[in-house]
């Protein structure tokens, strides 16, 4: 009787399992098929372990199927991938202090501060670094110069033109980045010389003429062009510097008075002329009173304020019999005196550009006296 019980409780027993009722069933006929074939004294075995615990069944591992890494998936999104923006992060403007510098021996003294021979700590760059100070740009009125000449500077490239690397200032002192000039001023090469040999005079009025002729295409205008405000490079090159009195005029007429009495032109010294305005031209008036002075050894009005500021006025100039004639015609084709090819009123159809041409030219064979023969060798031995 008790093994009746034991086993017909048995047979309602389910088994719980994660296959489904098809793997009841086959435990059903499998627990049916165990009762009708076990012995008597087993079946309280049985069941009293089935009372204790659910029988685990275990499902057959299921295949597993590789899908070829080469095959396209079945499903494909039709949404396009969200490009992020990319932030690209922009330079850091690059500051500049003292300490990135050592300082060295003093290259020159000016009116309003020194000039330093310094050496960047970082990549051993040789720089001149001129020091202004503040209080005495203060007193004389010319902080209006040095910003101009730092934003006017700070935008040329020229070999001919000295360099501005950067700028940077503290409470007392402005500090100006230069390009070292390594020979110095080429005024005390003239003074040392007293004058130079038509070559070297050449040489360096066809580098000057580069020069303006680029400060004139960017619409600079230099005024104060004098063998002071000259340096020489490393290699004998020469540097245009100083441009605390240049201005950037597109229109290109100015009416400040400014510049060095000695290299002025008629218009900006004449008390008849009711317009004292000015443009690139001065500059090339100078570059014809520099040649002069390269060749004679002085600047050709040089006398006291007064006659100096006549002479000027009236043109008064007189070349010395040891200048070559073509270099006595350019000298007066660029100041528009009387007896040269171009003989028209000064500031009347001046052109700058033929007289900038001329200088190129005739400086290109190294003197001008020996110009033709050596731009054409051959037509002179065919003579």
């Amino acid at each position: 009787m008790e093994s009746y019980t034991l086993e017909a409780r048995f047979k309602r027993m389910s088994v719980s399992d994660e296959n489904g009722e098809d793997q009841k069933a086959k435990t059903r006929g499998i627990t049916a098929s165990l009762s009708h074939n076990s012995s008597k004294p087993n079946l309280p075995k049985i069941a009293l372990k089935s009372r204790k615990q659910t029988t685990p069944v275990t499902s057959p591992p299921k295949a597993t199927t590789r899908t070829p890494e080469s095959r396209a998936s079945p499903v494909k999104s039709t949404a396009e991938p969200r490009l992020e923006p990319k932030l690209i992060e922009q330079p850091a403007i690059k500051t500049f202090h003292l300490g990135m510098f050592e300082i060295g021996k003093p290259l020159g003294k000016g009116k309003f501060g020194r000039v330093y021979l310094a050496r960047e700590r970082e990549h051993g760059f040789i720089r001149a670094l001129k020091v202004l100070h503040k209080n005495e740009l203060h007193h004389a009125r010319v902080e209006k110069q040095v910003r101009r000449e730092i934003e006017i500077l700070g935008n040329l490239r020229h070999p001919n033109i000295l360099r501005l690397y950067g700028h940077f200032h503290d409470n007392r002192r402005i500090f100006l980045i230069l390009e070292f000039a390594g020979k110095g001023e080429l005024y005390k090469y003239l003074r040392r010389e007293g004058r130079f040999s038509e070559s070297k005079a050449a040489q360096y009025i066809s580098q000057m003429a580069s020069a303006l002729r680029y400060l004139h295409h960017k619409h600079v205008i230099h005024r104060d062009i004098k063998p002071e405000n000259i340096l020489v490079g490393i290699h004998g090159e020469i540097k245009i510097s100083d441009f605390g009195w240049s201005v950037h005029a597109p229109s290109n007429r100015r009416t400040t008075y400014c510049g060095t009495l000695d290299y002025l032109p008629p218009e900006m010294v004449n008390p008849r002329r009711s317009d004292n305005s000015c443009d690139e031209k001065v500059d090339l008036w100078s570059l014809g009173v520099l040649t002069y002075e390269f060749l004679v050894g002085e600047a050709p009005f040089e006398d006291s304020p007064v006659m100096t500021t006549r002479r000027i006025a009236r043109a008064d100039m007189k070349i010395p019999s040891f200048v070559t004639a073509e270099a006595k015609d350019l000298i007066r084709q660029s100041n528009n005196i009387p007896g040269s090819s171009n003989t028209a009123e000064w500031g009347d159809s001046y052109d700058g550009a033929s007289i900038i041409f001329n200088f190129l030219k005739w400086s290109a064979a190294g003197s001008f006296g020996t110009a033709e023969s050596e731009i054409d060798p051959i037509r002179k031995r065919g003579k």
